[in-house]
């Protein structure tokens, strides 16, 4: 297989995007197109963080010695310790800016014979019922529960058209396609960095406490402002700050943790967000190690880690797959940026799996927590030309 190494900030890396073959990753900062496949990384987890460094470092190394100019790694890390990781060194890599997308506006729509809600809308409120109530005198402070919405019998998925429809509709955010096995394609536009490192300077910018955004625009405002003095909201949004900041640390020289939270805001949501920084003190650690230090964070997972993680086993009636994980890329220097996988979708051509999840504190209500993920899952929507609320 060829190898090329291409930079230009005016490329229009979705026109070379192909399902099946591709990985495709938008950040606020640039776009990496990777194609082809010249390595594959053995087995692994982000939970054996010990074996996977191993095994990544491996490989790029190994193909650095057979001449590959860059060499990165590419992929996926799932949620679940027992699902592997989707790690490959690409033949082909390209990086162009961060520019938008032009929206499709001759695409079919796509079709659908059913819909399947796991766990149904009534048994998700049950089980946040289930999660307040073992939260009462208990060690669990919070707890992430998800959703999944799958359309059934599909037709007219271009995995091409909804790409770039992400891309459009979102500037700022993450938007990623990594093929999975199965012919599947993860699909999604994140706003959440899990962690970029550059040469010495990291970063994350976790997220939690959500409000949908609304149509008149006067309300729209108001319902940012009211998510930035919700008490249950700055609640929630301090436990995922507090151990982010608690696992990048042991890593760095200098972290800087704002006191208040930011709003931010995507084409669907409102969000509190903290961007923390720091300086790393060894050039040992990259991207992909502070990626699984953080995973799960309590912003997909909850904490204490161990319980919540535990409690989403007992309550959740899914496997999450790569839904709460995340993706990205880290080359052999240990630079790279991955973001967590939310607002995302597993594209086949027979079914689209949506998922969305809450993170549940006390004060939670069960009904509220419905309606967050039926807010979350309308980035997805979206893009598929559904007009409901699922």
């Amino acid at each position: 297989m060829s190898i090329l190494t291409q930079s230009d900030p005016d490329l229009d890396l979705l026109a070379g995007y192909r399902p099946h073959g591709s990985f495709f990753f938008r950040s606020p900062r640039h776009t990496l197109l990777a194609q082809g496949v010249h390595a594959t990384v053995p087995s692994c987890n982000a939970h054996d963080p010990v074996t996977t460094l191993s095994r990544v470092r491996a490989t790029l190394d190994a193909a650095a010695s057979s001449g590959h100019p860059r060499p990165i790694v590419v992929g996926a890390l799932p949620f679940h310790g027992a699902t592997p990781a989707r790690l490959t060194v690409p033949g082909t890599v390209r990086w162009a800016g961060p520019r938008a997308a032009r929206p499709e506006v001759d695409t079919e729509p796509i079709s659908f014979a059913t819909v399947k809600h796991v766990p149904e809308p009534e048994e998700y409120m049950r089980g946040v019922s289930t999660a307040l109530s073992r939260m009462q005198g208990g060690p669990l402070e919070k707890i992430v529960l998800s959703r999944s919405v799958r359309l059934q019998e599909v037709r007219g998925a271009d995995t091409t058209a909804l790409l770039r429809r992400l891309v459009h509709n979102d500037p700022e955010a993450y938007v990623f396609a990594a093929d999975l096995l199965g012919g599947r394609v993860l699909l999604g536009a994140s706003p959440e960095l899990l962690v970029r490192r550059s040469g010495a300077l990291v970063s994350s910018f976790p997220l939690a406490g959500s409000a949908p955004r609304l149509v008149d625009p006067a309300l729209d405002d108001a319902a940012g402002r009211a998510l930035l003095g919700s008490d249950k909201d700055l609640r929630e949004h301090a436990v995922v700050v507090r151990a982010v900041a608690e696992a990048l640390d042991p890593f760095c020289a200098e972290l800087t943790v704002p006191e208040e939270p930011s709003l931010v805001r995507t084409a669907t949501m409102w969000h509190l967000g903290t961007e923390i920084t720091g300086r790393l003190a060894s050039p040992e650690t990259s991207s992909l190690h502070l990626a699984m230090a953080l995973h799960p964070t309590p912003a997909i997972c909850g904490t204490p880690t161990a319980l919540a993680r535990r409690t989403i086993g007992e309550i959740e009636e899914f496997d999450r797959g790569f839904y709460s994980g995340s993706v990205g890329w880290c080359d052999a220097s240990g630079d790279g940026e991955w973001a967590v996988t939310i607002r995302c979708a597993e594209v086949s051509p027979w079914e689209i799996r949506l998922y969305a999840g809450a993170g549940i504190v006390p004060g939670s209500t069960p009904e509220g927590e419905l309606a967050e993920t039926s807010a979350k899952f309308r980035t997805l929507l979206r893009v598929l030309g559904v007009d409901r609320d699922l």
